[in-house]
């Protein structure tokens, strides 16, 4: 099982029409792509964030679909642009020693086949984690990946 996540804080002055569709945004991704096990999202308590979502999938299969679902997508082109603050995690259970690059890879070809979805995480005020985007990406800050 890989347990996806996401913490975030919203830029200052978006409307809370705007951060309710986000957030609505992914909780659809919860209840369409079908690679999803179970998930929530809801506030984040204890740390600088605002806001958070974690995913249930059940391998690195259900994984890479989860990340190139239209669903996802259509979050990260509405809910991106909002972000300021932003950090992605992943826990798994499998004991693989590669399955850390194998999810790098993932986002590799991802930003790779998506150019407006890398701009987009390119432009977040700071991100970190599993996702984040090398500094060699294209559109990429220097520091933007931690």
């Amino acid at each position: 099982m890989i347990y996806h996540g996401n913490r975030f804080t919203l830029r200052k002055g978006v409307s809370d029409q705007d951060r309710d569709a986000a957030l609505e945004s992914l909780r659809h991704q919860g209840r369409t792509i079908p690679a999803v096990q179970s998930y929530t999202v809801g506030p984040d308590f204890g740390g600088e964030y605002e806001y958070g979502a974690v995913f249930v999938l059940e391998d690195l299969a259900g994984y890479e679909q989860y990340m190139n679902h239209p669903a996802h997508l259509h979050t990260d082109r509405i809910g991106l642009p909002l972000v300021d603050l932003f950090v992605s995690f992943d826990i798994t259970d499998d004991a693989a020693p590669d399955v850390g690059a194998k999810i790098a890879d993932i986002h590799r070809r991802r930003y790779e086949a998506l150019p407006d979805i890398a701009a987009l995480v390119c432009a977040l005020g700071k991100y970190t984690g599993s996702a984040a985007p090398g500094p060699t990406m294209p559109g990429a800050a220097p520091g933007t990946a931690q």
